[in-house]
């Protein structure tokens, strides 16, 4: 795929970070809380059920709207609630994304305010147009279809234009679908690392910063 892109849409947890910070561990502990509270099993029970809701639902969140008609923002508050002391700012990675050409926004299954959160730890603040969150796509998460174009819709994206970065690869598929380039950080933090189809990813690295700064003349160059 040429780099014929001016767009570039950032998926947030374990790719603007590296998966080794294992943030998601501390969220995976309030999860399992919640699900155990809102079940009324214990938390051995509730990891099961947990890890169904997201491969059944995409999401922990979803699996919960759909069981229990949670309060989807009463759950996002909870499982956020955690330290980001083991993130830094990422100097290398601002300097490449401030050098991307075009426009630059995050896509994630996340809350903007724990977003936002993550993005002023990494030093990335100031790096984004703007943030697509789990509540501009209605709760409804990434690998759907619905947020796709729910995205590309609020922010005016041609995706045809628009070349998107994230960990599981799965949720580069709708991308693909849409007309974007596809970019998988094969970091780790997805548990099926074989794919039995990978025609929707175009690229893959097993870090951002490092391929960015490798591909950044190039990417310059030809927009």
């Amino acid at each position: 795929m040429p780099f014929n892109r001016d767009i570039w849409v950032f998926d947030l947890d374990n790719t603007l970070y590296p998966a080794s910070a294992n943030l998601f561990a501390l969220m995976d502990i309030k999860m399992g809380e919640y699900v155990a509270q809102i079940e009324g099993v214990d938390l051995i029970e509730a990891k099961r059920i947990q890890k169904a809701y997201f491969r059944d639902y995409g999401t922990t969140l979803s699996g919960l709207m759909a069981r229990h008609s949670i309060d989807p923002n009463h759950y996002l508050d909870y499982v956020h609630d955690i330290d980001l002391d083991v993130l830094t700012a990422d100097p290398e990675l601002a300097a490449s994304i401030d050098a991307l050409p075009g426009r630059k926004l995050v896509f994630t299954n996340a809350d903007s305010d724990y977003g936002q959160r993550v993005l002023d730890r990494l030093g990335l603040g100031h790096c984004f147009e703007a943030m697509f969150d789990i509540r501009d796509a209605n709760f409804v998460p990434k690998p759907e279809a619905a947020p796709y174009d729910a995205f590309c819709t609020r922010h005016d994206v041609d995706p045809a234009r628009a070349i998107m970065f994230e960990d599981m690869a799965r949720n580069l598929a709708p991308a693909k679908a849409i007309g974007m380039g596809t970019v998988w950080i094969n970091n780790g933090s997805e548990q099926a690392v074989h794919l039995e189809d990978a025609s929707h990813i175009d690229h893959e690295t097993d870090a951002l910063a490092p391929w960015l700064a490798d591909h950044i003349i190039a990417l310059r160059s030809a927009a």
